[in-house]
Order: structure tokens, then sequence, then C-alpha cells
């Protein structure tokens, strides 16, 4: 990144301390109990310190947030295995990939139509985070569109209350509003594509059972794929519109390659790869592929290492944020407004979808899940 290493060595240590607390803190057993993980706690510390005794200068060249979280994506990557995705078929990919785009969409009009949002580049952001899985893609999306950091940290505030609510009150309203024999499935999928964070996903799918967990698990993996689509389009869009308007100059392809997270390079590269490991060894050895991957070293590795790059990640969104810089973006409560009806017609799109492909469209298909 053409840095100083020695500087970035020295203020290093300052994020890694916060980020060592942090992990500490979430795994306390009461706290743990609570769901209250890592992600809220670093952006949480990140903030008060940032907004009391201030974040040390000497220590903002470690601050590099995009830095760590697409590391961590890009080993997110070796667990999106194409294998699990044909298991749920083609429901999962109308639940992931139609509602997905079409959430995006109608949000992204509503947001500069009604709304009138004054800022193009936090009305992207915010449909990104809200309608693909959160954190992930808004720092995905603020990059393409090159979104202010108060605006990108605005959206992930959002997520993060958001997230925390919905893992909680969905598996609720689920088992006391679903048939019986609909609560796992169908439950699951509507957690899966609504619900921003995988982990929370996870927590949310693991309250009703194994099979809401795989199903939730698996649609949220298939989700995830879309992070680098709706980046690319969100930077077509940009450089060839958006901008335009704003300056009057075109832009070449070169621009729209640049402005293209390159860490999706790496999300696709590692998936087909380990894919490809998961089928070669499942069909040669009997299974050792399932072993490696899902419940040996791999899995170990990246979930470890994915945890600490995200801990990081949000340690610096919170160490940078300060209340004073968000407060214009606040104004009127319009990200608000924009984020709690783009969530619920989220929701909506995802439960009616869902319900169509699982006991309409492919029935056959639910039985053996």
């Amino acid at each position: 990144m053409e840095k100083s290493f020695s500087e970035f060595l020295k203020s290093f240590s300052y994020v890694y301390i916060v980020s060592v607390f942090v992990w500490v803190l979430s795994n306390q057993s009461t706290i743990k109990y609570y769901g209250i993980n890592y992600a809220i706690w670093a952006i949480v510390i990140g903030m008060i310190i940032s907004n009391t005794v201030g974040t040390p200068k000497w220590a903002m060249p470690a601050v590099q947030t995009e830095y760590y979280i697409k590391t961590g994506l890009v080993l997110l990557g070796a667990q999106i295995l194409f294998e699990k995705i044909v298991t749920i078929g083609t429901a999962g990919v109308f639940v992931a990939w139609v509602v997905t785009p079409t959430v995006w969409l109608v949000t992204y009009w509503f947001g500069q139509k009604i709304v009138k949002m004054p800022s193009k580049r936090l009305n992207a952001t915010i449909c990104s985070d809200m309608s693909v899985c959160g954190v992930s893609a808004a720092i995905a999306a603020a990059a393409a569109c090159k979104a202010k950091k108060e605006e990108l940290t605005l959206a992930v505030g959002l997520s993060m209350v958001f997230t925390a609510i919905m893992m909680v009150i969905m598996p609720i309203t689920i088992k006391a509003f679903f048939p019986v024999d609909k609560q796992l499935i169908l439950g699951g999928a509507w957690m899966g594509g609504t619900i921003d964070a995988t982990g929370a996903v996870a927590a949310a799918g693991a309250f009703l059972g194994e099979k809401a967990l795989y199903v939730a698990a698996t649609i949220k993996m298939i989700q995830n794929v879309l992070i680098g689509v709706i980046a690319f389009f969100i930077a077509l869009y940009f450089t060839t519109r958006v901008e335009v308007e704003e300056t009057g100059q075109k832009v070449g392809v070169m621009e729209i390659w640049y402005r293209f997270p390159k860490f999706v390079v790496g999300f696709i590269a590692a998936s087909i790869i380990f894919s490809l490991i998961y089928s070669a060894f499942n069909a040669s050895a009997n299974g050792l592929g399932a072993t490696m991957v899902d419940n040996g070293v791999v899995k170990g590795m990246a979930d470890l290492f994915r945890g600490w790059f995200f801990t990081l990640a949000f340690a610096s969104i919170g160490l940078s944020t300060n209340f004073r810089e968000l407060k214009e973006h606040f104004k009127g409560g319009k990200p608000l407004i924009l984020y709690v009806v783009g969530q619920s017609f989220n929701l909506f799109m995802t439960l009616l979808m869902a319900y169509i492909m699982f006991y309409i469209v492919f029935s056959e298909l639910t039985a053996t899940i």
C-alpha cells in the first residue's frame, strides 16, 4: 500500500490491544449468553475512545477498516462452497438472487424520489448494507461509489442496531406465528435472506433448530456471492452516470476497474479452489472433504482468522468515528426512514419468495432437506 511498515507496526499495536480487549470481553460467558458479539463491542469501545480521549494520531496508520474487512472476506470465500449452494438448489437462488437486487433497486428509488436523500452515495451504501449482507456489502459499496467515511460509518451503525434487534425478534415471531411444519425451512430461509450479518443469521437459526440453521446459513452464503456483483454495478453506475452528471466529464473503462473492489477476485477464487478440494476429497476418500473443510483445518483456520480480521475492522470503524461528523448525515432522520422502509420491504419480499419457492415451485426439494 506504499506506506511505512515501521509506522504501521507501531500503530498496529494500539489497534491490536483494543481488539484483544474486545475479543476477551465478547467471550465472557454472561455477555456471550446474551448474544452481544465482538462486532458490537468493537464498534462501541472504539467509538468511546475516539469521542472521549480521542484516537492518537500515531495510531491512525493502522486504522485500516477496508484492508482488514476485505482480507476477512477472502477467507469467507473458502467456506462458501458451490456444492452446498447446489444442495439448497434453485429455490435458495431465487430467494437470494432475485429478491436482493429487487429490494436494492426499489429502496434506492425510494431514497431518491420519496425520501429525497441528499447523498446518492449514502443512499447506495445503505441499500447495499440492508439488502445484501450488512457491513461487508456496505464497505464494498462505499468503495465502489467513493462514499465518505462518515457515510459508511452511519450505514454500518444502522446495520448493527437492526441486526441485533432482528436476530432476537425474528425467531420469536416465527415460533409464535408460523405453522409448526414450516418453522424450520421457511423460517430459516426468511432469516437467511433478511438478517444482515452471517454470525447473527447462524445464531438466530440455531434458536429454531439444526435444520433452520442449515437453511438460513446456506441462503446467507448464496446471498454473500452478490457482494461483488452489486459492487461492480454500483461502480459502473456511479462512474458512467452520477459522476458524469456531477463533473460533466466521461470516465474510461479503467476507472471502473480501479473502483471495482479487488477482494471480490480473491473471494471467488477461494470459493472455487475450496469447492474443488471439497468435491475431489469427498469423491475419492469417503467424505474426507467434509471432514477437512467443514470440521477440520479449513474451517478452523478460516473462522479464527476471519474473526480476528473482522474484529480489527470493527475496532477501526469505531476508532475513526466522530459523532460530530455523523450529525449532519442524520438530519431529518432520512437514513433511518430509508433503512426501516427498505428492510420492511425486504422482509415481505423474502418471506413471499421463500414460501413460493420452497412450498409451491420446488416442494419436492423441501421434502428432502
